[in-house]
């Protein structure tokens, strides 16, 4: 299975258990006149999926529902993150977000579910 369709795959798994998933495109603009923009979250290093998934908080906290955010870099089963990526999901982690390596479905699961992947 290749690593766009292991990619769609993740995006329907986590849609399907309440997340919002976004795809997290990154690369550099080059405009006629030679300068350069780049474009997406966090480049370089964001994850390929950024999101939140939906969280109600314990009563002592009103009980109300916070947006917790997700960053999910998919892999391969031999593909290996980069420092860049592995240090923004340790950020998102660190912060209280939901962060992990992907290489299935069940990884997407688990991740939602507050289990941090590799």
């Amino acid at each position: 299975m290749s690593e766009t369709d292991i990619l769609h795959a993740v995006m329907i798994r986590l849609s399907q258990a309440g997340a919002k998933i976004f795809r997290n495109n990154q690369g550099v603009a080059v405009y006629p006149d030679g300068s350069r923009v780049r474009y997406g979250i966090a480049n370089p290093g964001g994850s390929d999926l950024i999101g939140w998934v939906p969280v109600t908080i314990t009563p002592d906290m009103v009980g109300k529902q916070v947006a917790v955010f997700v960053a999910a870099e998919v892999k391969t089963p031999r593909g290996r993150a980069n420092p860049k990526q592995r240090r923004f999901l340790d950020a998102v982690a660190a912060a209280g977000g939901f962060a992990a390596i992907l290489r299935s479905e069940d990884d997407a699961a688990r991740l939602v579910r507050g289990r941090r992947g590799e």
